[in-house]
């Protein structure tokens, strides 16, 4: 990524190859115009806005200057050569222009036009573009977007900016949207940015590397992304990675996430996982955090952009209204945000601070009479915010503008937060209240104000989240020998389907308990099996059917030779002769395990509610493998079905480490073998007191033919 030395606004350092773009030291903006409200016009007077230094210039052979920059007929008259051209033109205009860019020695292009001539699928414009730039070495922002701000060096390159002065900031904001980047770049002072892109589509420069030079300037603190799909995925998992190993949180809203329709899947891990499934594991691998709004993604980017990590502990709250407490508090249990437990020590400090009949609690009450309310508000918070279990501070209180309570309270937390190293902020009960002026105020102090008690306890929760991720500790499954592990990926590569038994055997060299089963063909080869094994036992058909138990293919609990002739003697006409014999397991919680192997990002896991009501339930966690024991530990725990592992209705607790070293063993398989696999399922393993069993299971190689439902 780095390239030659370039001296940007009187600094010469070494530069990302994208610096041309996002910081250039010359502009020139192919049709410029004279005329008022148009983005000819607009582009030229916003890109010096905010006290951009650099060179610009305006090219249209009507003009002599356009907003006060010198204008020329074309790129060929300009006095020098510049690295960025912007081409504020129409669609059918692009071709030429773009030529004419690249015979100037331009490095850097922007386009908000959407690079399409005629609508139709097979319109060649936008691939003649991306060749000409390619061709060239030009990188180019857009096309179909609005521009990008680089607030840092005063700088806006867009037809459509607004009037609201830009400050620097520690916030990257990179949006696939054209409509979110106006939303959260030209409405609200609070997010200050390092640089906000609208990517558009993404001709040569994709949102992963916006990322890529983000995380490489100093002011970056956090990332958000508006994703609709990662065009380059081996490069976007390399920026999530990188952003995880700088320790710089990423905020991610992904859009089009439809469930995939279980017609298109063979097993039951590819029905219940959905389209955004490899997303998700992939923003879990990297600690990515995900929200759904756009209200969360400004909330989450407004507290991350402080910098200022979560202490340990949980949250510690003042509030100005018993009623508003008690709601925050109900909330907060919904959002899993735990509170802070204080010690007897803050409790007697707080009550020196409180008006009688006010309780020392977290959450805590501080309105009484209000008589010296800003003095007491102070000492409350500081006590809080000493108290070692503490990790945030947050008054909810809905501050107005024009209210001498509520700007008393705002410097009250304002003079706490100077005081210490934990983050502290303010969040508004009711979304819409009038605020804005001293919300702003309040923010550029250093204490960040949040709309909305379900936005802002959103965004404590991933802070906290995101302090926890950092002190995982891992430990993985012992490798299994090469040898195994080779003899696995040459079978995989055979154009031979699966069958159960060859499934289960696979399961077992990587460590996963199977009951004992005995392939058989007829009568008397089952009931030799049944006696080898011991009664009871389990029968099922082995004729190449996914689903067996949907066909009748399952008989379970088979405790005598006669039940087991009647029983394969109905299976074998209905289903074939080939069947397997195996061991019943003990009863338990069924978990299913999966394995899907995404064309983008490859091979993922998929833990669910298992049985027969797995589709219907739709309890399922994803994740990446490999994983370490803990973090197989953890994704059990996202499961509604795990507190039945605790045991329920008489059961015994099962044996939860038997589970989770199952599931992190199945990972390692995944790991090694995934890129071979399609799909795989083990449905159900059973988890009992006695430990954890799987006993059936489904391997659909890439290279297999695959036999009908």
């Amino acid at each position: 990524m780095i390239g030659a030395i370039a001296a940007v606004d009187g600094m010469t350092e070494a530069v990302h190859r994208l610096d041309p773009l996002l910081r250039p030291a010359s502009i020139a903006f192919v049709g410029a115009s004279i005329r008022p409200n148009t983005p000819g016009n607009t582009m030229v007077r916003a890109a010096a806005m905010d006290g951009y230094r650099g060179r610009l210039y305006a090219i249209n052979p009507k003009y002599d200057a356009v907003e006060g920059v010198p204008c020329f007929p074309g790129l060929a008259s300009l006095p020098e050569r510049v690295e960025h051209v912007v081409l504020g033109v129409a669609n059918d205009q692009l071709e030429k222009n773009l030529l004419d860019a690249a015979r100037h020695g331009a490095r850097a292009v922007t386009i908000f036009a959407s690079c399409d001539l005629t609508g139709a699928a097979n319109d060649g414009l936008a691939d003649r573009l991306t060749g000409i730039a390619e061709d060239a070495g030009i990188v180019i922002c857009g096309g179909n977007g609005m521009g990008f701000c680089n607030p840092g060096i005063g700088l806006r390159v867009s037809g459509y900016a607004a009037n609201l002065a830009m400050k620097p900031g520690g916030v990257a904001l990179i949006t696939q949207s054209g409509s979110a980047f106006s939303a959260l770049a030209y409405n609200d002072q609070r997010l200050k940015f390092s640089l906000c892109v609208s990517s558009g589509r993404e001709l040569t420069t994709t949102a992963a590397d916006y990322v890529d030079w983000a995380l490489d300037q100093p002011a970056t603190k956090v990332v958000g992304l508006f994703l609709e799909t990662a065009r380059k995925p081996r490069d976007f998992a390399i920026c999530l990675e990188k952003a995880d190993r700088l320790g710089i949180p990423v905020v991610v809203l992904k859009v089009g996430r439809t469930e995939l329709s279980a017609g298109f899947a063979a097993s039951h891990s590819g029905a219940i996982a959905g389209d955004a499934a490899a997303y998700e594991a992939l923003f879990a691998r990297w600690g990515v955090i995900s929200v759904d709004t756009l209200d969360q993604l400004a909330a989450n980017l407004l507290l991350f952009s402080t910098g200022r990590p979560a202490g340990s502990g949980g949250l510690a709250s003042l509030h100005d209204s018993g009623g508003e407490r008690e709601m925050v508090a109900d909330l907060a249990a919904r959002a899993g945000v735990p509170f802070a437990v204080i010690s007897e020590k803050t409790k007697e400090e707080l009550r020196l601070h409180l008006d009688s009949g006010l309780q020392p609690a977290n959450p805590l009450d501080v309105w009484g009479s209000g008589s010296d309310f800003e003095t007491h508000v102070e000492a409350c918070m500081d006590a809080m915010l000493a108290d070692p279990d503490t990790a945030i501070g947050v008054l909810f209180q809905d501050i107005r503008d024009g209210s001498y309570i509520a700007e008393g309270f705002a410097r009250a937390v304002i003079r706490s937060r100077a005081k210490s190293g934990k983050p502290v902020a303010v969040v508004s009960n009711y979304a819409t209240v009038n605020h804005r002026a001293l919300a702003l105020a309040t923010t550029e102090a250093g204490v960040p104000v949040i709309d909305g008690t379900d936005e802002g306890l959103h965004a404590i929760r991933n802070l906290l989240a995101f302090r926890d991720r950092g002190s995982l500790q891992h430990t993985y499954p012992r490798a299994v020998a090469r040898g195994i592990r080779e003899r696995w990926r040459a079978r995989l590569q055979q154009a031979l389907p699966f069958d159960e038994s060859e499934a289960l055997a696979l399961l077992a060299d990587y460590g996963i308990a199977t009951p004992h089963s005995i392939k058989a063909n007829t009568s008397a080869e089952v009931l030799q099996a049944a006696r080898d094994i011991g009664f009871p036992v389990a029968l099922k058909t082995a004729a190449g059917i996914q689903h067996k138990s949907d066909q009748g293919g399952v008989v379970l609990g088979l405790t005598n030779e006669a039940a087991l002739e009647r029983s394969y003697s109905d299976m074998s006409a209905r289903l074939g002769p080939q069947v397997l014999v195996a061991a019943m397991a003990h009863k338990g919680v069924e978990i299913a395990f999966g394995l899907i192997r995404d064309e983008q990002f490859g091979p993922y896991l998929v833990v669910a509610s298992g049985g027969i009501w797995i589709e219907i339930l739709r309890d399922r966690a994803v994740a990446l493998p490999p994983l370490s024991f803990g973090q197989a530990r953890a994704l059990i725990g996202r499961l509604k079905a795990s507190p039945l592992l605790d045991g329920a209705r008489g059961m015994p607790p099962a044996d939860k480490p038997a589970i989770y070293a199952a599931l992190a063993r199945f990972s390692m398989l995944a790991a090694d073998l995934g890129d071979l696999i399609d799909e795989m399922d083990v449905n159900p393993l059973l988890v009992s007191d006695r430990g954890c069993v799987a006993v059936d299971a489904l391997v659909l190689a890439r290279n297999a033919n695959r036999s009908p439902e």
